[in-house]
C-alpha cells in the first residue's frame, strides 16, 4: 500500500473518530492533516474535505446516537438545508480570485482559535 494511500485513510479514520465523537471531522481534522501534514494548497485540502463528505458518511454513527436517543431528525434537517445553501455560498466566497490560500490559512486559523477558546473558557 502506497504511503499516500496510507496517510489518507489515516486521515479519514482520525476524522471518522472525531466526527462520531464530537460531531466534527471535514474542516477540523482532514482539512488541518492534509495541509500541515501532507503540504496541500488550503484551498485545494477544502475541496477535498467537501467532495469526501458528499456520501452519507454520517449514516452508521448516526444509527448508533438515535438508537441511544440522541437525535432530533427535525433539528437536523434544518441543519442540513442551511449546511447545503452556507456551502455554496462558503464555496463561492473562498474561490474568489482575491480569496488567496494564504489568507484563507489565517481566517481558518482564527476560527479554530475561536471555536477553541470558547470550549476552553466558557461554561
Amino acid at each position: 500500500m502506497s504511503n499516500l494511500l496510507v496517510q489518507l485513510l489515516l486521515i479519514g479514520l482520525a476524522a471518522g473518530v472525531a466526527g462520531g465523537m464530537f460531531g466534527i471531522g471535514g474542516g477540523a481534522i482532514m482539512v488541518p492533516a492534509m495541509v500541515l501534514l501532507m503540504g496541500l494548497d488550503q484551498k485545494f485540502a477544502t475541496g477535498t474535505s467537501i467532495a469526501a463528505q458528499i456520501l452519507p458518511i454520517g449514516l452508521l454513527g448516526a444509527a448508533v446516537y438515535h438508537r441511544s436517543g440522541n437525535i432530533n431528525f427535525k433539528y437536523a434537517v434544518i441543519i442540513a438545508v442551511g449546511l447545503l445553501v452556507g456551502n455554496l455560498f462558503g464555496a463561492m466566497f473562498a474561490n474568489q480570485p482575491f480569496i488567496t490560500s494564504e489568507t484563507m490559512k489565517k481566517l481558518y486559523g482564527i476560527f479554530l482559535l475561536a471555536i477553541g477558546f470558547r470550549y476552553l473558557l466558557v461554561r
